[in-house]
């Protein structure tokens, strides 16, 4: 089998592994895992390009490759990365997975490019009682914003989202429950809040806003509810387009939001896209839809990407940073890849 060939084969067992994991997963928590921070050594593989059939294509729809690494580590906790936050600087790097555990780490880098990862950190991400969500009914953390050293988590299964003073407590601070809208309690126990982040600029900067994965039965509607979090009250709709579920959002310095969407499909595998909405029609009762900033199927080196963030270069670029997550299955890989907003 050529290359592409063989990887998007690989790729589609691989997506339709994760599905029937997460199709699989039932509400029990699991095991608590150790209450202590732990350094771990990341081995970090780079991944030169982003096309496997045209290797000198550096330009994606509005993106311009930098670069990527494959991750691995052997730590069991390692995996399952959802969500993704980067200093303003991009130095540093912030995830959360799915079994409740965070990751910290100082990006290395050529420039812009991800060459690796140092001062690794996993930590059990704790909850209010002062255990480890993994041994409770919140072990599924799904997104994650940062902002003057205060983080919120949103939790599927029970639709919470939690605020913790990482600035003052590290990642030992307690998770405290805030207020969400009645309506996030709606969703299906696998389909909630996969994506929040923080309006930057406009009436409502500095609102948290959150926007579910699919709609709030779970099927394949036309549209994905989002709320405000904190800020004015009620939501607004994310029109949904050729069956891509909603994984992560991030903010660009424009105002202008990002959404990364997932599709998963038994003979083509996985594929992903990010669209860009505009930042000025972003308020209650809004229906928003967004133009493609770029797309991507197992041609490509992608697999089941779940975090978005966004971060100025430091000579003003915009930089776009993806993590996937590999629902710990061995067919799946950690993958971190980094472009640069074309023309911004």
């Amino acid at each position: 089998m050529s290359e592409p060939t063989r990887r998007s084969a690989l790729g589609a067992l691989a997506g339709a592994a994760g599905v029937l994991a997460t199709a699989g997963r039932s509400g029990r928590a699991h095991a608590a895992p150790p209450m202590e921070a732990r350094p771990v050594a990341i081995r970090a593989v780079p991944i030169d390009r982003f096309s496997l059939r045209n290797p000198d294509l550096v330009r994606f729809g509005s993106l311009d490759f930098l670069g990527g690494i494959e991750l691995s580590c052997p730590d069991e906790r390692f995996g399952g990365w959802s969500a993704l936050a980067v200093s303003p600087d991009g130095s540093r790097l912030t995830s959360v997975s799915d079994k409740g555990t965070w990751l910290t780490a100082t990006l290395v880098t050529r420039g812009d490019a991800p060459l690796g990862l140092t001062d690794a950190m996993l930590a059990p991400v704790i909850g209010p009682d002062g255990r480890p969500v993994a041994g409770t009914r919140r072990w599924d953390c799904e997104s994650l914003a940062i902002q003057d050293g205060t983080t919120w988590i949103g939790l599927e299964r029970v639709n919470e989202v939690l605020r913790f003073s990482i600035g003052k407590d590290g990642l030992a601070a307690r998770g405290v429950p805030i207020p969400v809208p009645p309506d996030v309690k709606r969703f299906s126990a696998n389909r909630g809040l996969e994506a929040l982040a923080l309006v930057p600029s406009g009436p409502y900067a500095g609102s948290l806003i959150g926007v579910g994965e699919r709609p709030f039965d779970g099927r394949d509607g036309p549209v994905s509810p989002g709320f405000f979090i904190t800020g004015p009250s009620g939501g607004f709709e994310i029109v949904r387009r050729d069956g891509f579920d909603i994984t992560d959002a991030a903010f660009l310095p424009s105002g202008d939001l990002l959404l990364l969407e997932r599709r998963f499909a038994w003979l083509s595998g996985i594929a992903m896209r990010i669209r860009r909405f505009d930042g000025r029609a972003l308020r209650p009762g809004a229906r928003l839809d967004g133009d493609t900033l770029v797309s991507a199927d197992m041609a490509m080196h992608i697999d089941n990407m779940e975090g978005l963030c966004v971060h100025r270069a430091a000579d003003g670029g915009t930089i776009l940073t993806l993590i996937s997550d590999d629902n710990f299955n061995v067919l799946q890989r950690t993958l971190l890849l980094r472009f640069r907003l074309a023309g911004a």
